[in-house]
């Protein structure tokens, strides 16, 4: 664990940087007090470390299945950034596996951060080409049809050179339209910047919500209609809903769960997604680590039976997720004190490390996708946040 200073929170007419689903009452308000910065390779189990993280800090998180109380009064809240358990190397290996950040609100005047020098991007390379990907979209379909799996969440990885102060590029990134978990994080030798809009979990008074995405269509007219009418992106929508539904019920009260909206039709930026929401009442006793052991890493970016799925994308794949597809978000409490979690999907995710920059896209593949569609759909999940990283 170590102190690395304030990260979030600089003051107004500079660069506006917070944390990953930061309530908005309190941007610009906090200040870092302590932190935890894990690493896979160190060993260790990452949701008891951060279990004990945040205990250490008067967040309980032991039982979340009732309503808490936050008992640390200097404490606003705790963000969060957690790495998929992966075999594959990640290519930005300097970003932490677990990030831990304990933020109280400020006294007084802080320092203020003025903006650098300006960031330029340079030529992206792609970790694999588009025919290897549109190959791994046939080797998915060949496992579908010899019945290991029935939909698998394939990802790509792109990464970029780059110059100058990565924060105003970043900020840009996290306010993208349909960012739910807009926001940024920081390191000494590490940047991550996220405009995810998918929620992998969210609690409050011991009711627990996901939000899975799944069927992406350009935001046009034309494409609302496409999506709304297309039996394949429904097909696999309900199968990852299923998923979920599944997952919750390991922890949850018998019972409790329900699909609260199926296939609802939302924005990001300039793409419809298909979202819907699932919910349960947590059974007694559950906490946060096996909460998360039930639904991390969430299924609209693994795939069905999650394990399968998981294998395939391991030999598949042509470089490690690194801190894409994990979780990122904000453990805090309401004004009552009571414990709140907000947890996103880090999709839609760039990471800063080592002088490169990177994105990962991807998306789900059932029997009848098709190849080359899969690897345009990859290109238009990453085409916003480039934009926004050039300015």
């Amino acid at each position: 664990m170590s102190t690395l200073g304030p990260v979030v929170g600089y003051e107004p007419g500079t660069v506006d940087l917070h944390s990953p689903g930061l309530p908005a009452a309190c941007r610009g308000r906090i200040w870092e007090r302590s932190r935890l910065e894990w690493y896979a390779r160190g060993g260790g189990d990452p949701l008891q470390l951060l279990s004990d993280f945040a205990a250490s800090h008067g967040v309980p998180l032991e039982d979340i299945s009732g309503s808490p109380s936050v008992i640390g009064s200097s404490t606003c809240g705790i963000a969060v950034l957690l790495s998929p358990p992966s075999v594959i190397p990640s290519p930005a290996p300097a970003v932490p596996d677990l990030v831990a950040i304990a933020f109280e609100h400020a006294p007084g005047h802080r320092p203020s951060r003025i903006p650098g020098p300006g960031f330029t991007v340079g030529n992206w390379t792609p970790s694999w080409r588009p025919s290897e990907h549109a190959a791994a979209v046939e080797e998915v379909r060949s496992a579908i049809s010899r019945g290991d799996v029935y939909v698998v969440n394939l990802v790509g990885h792109t990464s970029a050179p780059f110059a100058g102060d990565p924060a105003p590029a970043l900020a840009r990134v996290a306010a993208l339209p349909g960012a739910r978990y807009g926001g940024v994080l920081r390191g000494e030798a590490w940047w991550l910047a996220t405009a995810s809009p998918e929620t992998l979990v969210e609690v409050s008074g011991g009711r627990a919500v996901t939000r899975p995405i799944k069927g992406t269509r350009p935001a046009t007219a034309a494409g609302r209609a496409d999506l709304l009418g297309s039996a394949k992106e429904r097909a696999e929508h309900v199968m990852i809903v299923d998923l979920e539904r599944n997952d919750l019920a390991r922890v949850a009260a018998v019972g409790s769960v329900q699909v609260e909206e199926l296939f609802a039709i939302r924005r990001w930026s300039g793409l419809w997604q298909a979202e819907s929401t699932v919910s349960a009442r947590l059974a007694p006793g559950v906490g946060l680590a096996d909460l998360l052991r039930a639904v991390w890493p969430g299924g609209s970016v693994t795939g069905a039976p999650k394990l399968a799925a998981i294998d395939i994308v391991a030999r598949l794949e042509p470089v490690g997720r690194g801190p894409s597809m994990g979780a990122c978000g904000w453990i805090g409490h309401d004004r009552d004190g009571r414990l709140t979690i907000d947890l996103g999907l880090t999709i839609r995710t760039a990471a800063i490390a080592d002088g490169r920059v990177h994105l990962w896209a991807g998306g789900g593949i059932v029997w009848d996708s098709d190849p080359v569609a899969e690897v345009a759909e990859a290109a238009a999940k990453t085409a916003p946040i480039k934009a926004a990283l050039r300015g």
